[in-house]
């Protein structure tokens, strides 16, 4: 399980550094039986973030995030498909500005489903 998490862990920081342009100072996996919490712990901001949070316009950097991730979501499920070799079943992203952090949460299908295949 270790080297699952890791792995998860490792391509979802890559792919969140790609897409936002910066990452977050940690990451942390915990891999369940049917499910994997991602936390993106101390997620760096883009300037024009800071800006609105400071002008107390923070909703609309939740909202940007919230439709980005869902955007790329197909991105972050291929990564924990990978690495767990179980299918998504659904994915849910949220991101909290004080302090900042995204957490990503999958749900995996049975893992009964994969020996089926």
């Amino acid at each position: 399980m270790k080297a699952v998490a890791k792995a998860i862990g490792e391509e979802l920081i890559e792919i969140h550094r790609e897409s936002y342009g910066h990452g977050a100072e940690s990451v942390s996996v915990l891999v369940g039986e049917d499910a994997v919490v991602v936390f993106l712990d101390d997620i760096e901001l883009a300037q024009n973030e800071k800006f609105l949070i400071e002008a107390g316009d923070g909703d609309a950097v939740i909202d940007y995030r919230t439709r980005y991730q869902r955007a790329i979501d197909a991105r972050f499920t291929a990564a924990v498909e990978r690495a767990t070799g179980r299918r998504v079943t659904s994915f849910v992203s949220a991101t909290k500005l004080s302090p900042n952090y995204a957490v990503e949460v999958f749900r995996l299908a049975p893992a009964e489903e994969v020996m089926q295949q």
